[in-house]
């Protein structure tokens, strides 16, 4: 079976390697973001993708665009040409970046299958593992889907549970990659003997995972300890949840709830002990156990406060 895999970050790195060790497809061409600048020299640098592509000899392709008719018709023409060239059967999808317009669903004979990081309809669009979390869902998973043209509406192929429990969005990412690199290989090998079974999407249960924005970061102690606690893992690693105090902007990275009503105002430090800095929120209170000062590391509290003097009756802003 001949394929082309268009995607980007870890997670899609995670499936494309799962279809190298799987054997019995014949990758053709990879599509990936245009190199970007990064690290503290903002040097270019390949995504995860296409150094996976390139460690591998697969050809590569970097387009701005996919529209012929956008801003990068010439990107958008030499991609045509290649994906013609490749003659897929199927392409698969995993967390590109860039909107694949029907000429491109219409080119490979078996269409295009999506890996998305959710359990559909919940959590269509860009952050689903992020926003599983924030909004406490018990559980979530991976959906293979056939794509169509509208935002993660495909009709269902195969699908995979698995409980959230306490995990950040960085360690819920590495167990969902793993999951979909497993279940694309078990969806390709299903359509070579022609044996998927297409679902539609439930018209109830639709909510949408809209992209995580830097200002999300702040963290609001007007809100009870148990939803903070929940962003605090949802914003792991990505933007990381913050507060001032003491003059600077810490980051909290590990956090847990201590119930109890102790009629102080949110934001107010209780305690700071090696154990971790007890923060009064509206709702019970927030015990952080691992945080960051600006251009340090992220460190235990009992570390943490070796360097940065924090006493009860502190106030964290708003």
């Amino acid at each position: 079976m001949r394929v082309v895999f268009a995607g980007t970050p870890e997670f899609a790195r995670s499936a494309l390697e799962a279809i190298a060790a799987a054997g019995g497809f014949e990758v053709v061409l990879v599509l990936t973001q245009p190199d970007r600048p990064a690290g503290r020299g903002m040097k270019l640098q390949a995504s995860p993708v296409k150094q996976c592509a390139l460690a591998h000899g697969w050809p590569v392709a970097q387009p701005r665009s996919l529209r012929l008719d956008g801003k990068y018709p010439e990107d958008a023409a030499a991609a045509r040409e290649a994906l013609l060239a490749a003659r897929a059967d199927v392409m698969v999808v995993a967390a590109y970046g860039l909107i694949l317009p029907q000429w491109v669903l219409d080119t490979p004979r078996l269409g295009c299958l999506n890996i998305h990081a959710s359990l559909l309809p919940r959590w269509r669009g860009a952050a689903p593992i992020h926003r599983a979390i924030e909004a406490g869902d018990a559980q979530t998973g991976v959906t293979i889907m056939q794509m169509d043209a509208g935002l993660d509406t495909g009709d269902m192929l195969l699908e995979e549970r698995l409980d959230i429990g306490s995990d950040s969005t960085a360690r819920l990412h590495d167990r969902l990659a793993d999951m979909g690199g497993r279940l694309i290989v078990d969806a390709l090998r299903a359509a070579q003997a022609g044996q998927l079974k297409p679902v539609k999407q439930p018209a109830d249960g639709i909510t949408y995972a809209h992209k995580i924005e830097k200002h999300e970061a702040k963290i609001d102690w007007s809100q009870p300890a148990e939803v903070l606690v929940r962003r605090v893992r949802a914003f792991d690693p990505f933007p990381g949840a913050s507060s001032a105090v003491g003059g600077e902007v810490v980051k909290i990275w590990a956090a847990h709830v201590q119930d109890g009503d102790t009629g102080a105002a949110p934001g107010t430090v209780l305690e700071a002990s090696p154990q971790g800095i007890v923060v009064a929120t509206s709702g019970g209170c927030l015990v952080a156990t691992e945080l960051q000062r600006p251009g340090g590391k992220r460190l235990p509290a009992a570390d943490f406060l070796r360097g940065f003097e924090l006493k009860a009756g502190q106030v964290f802003e708003n």
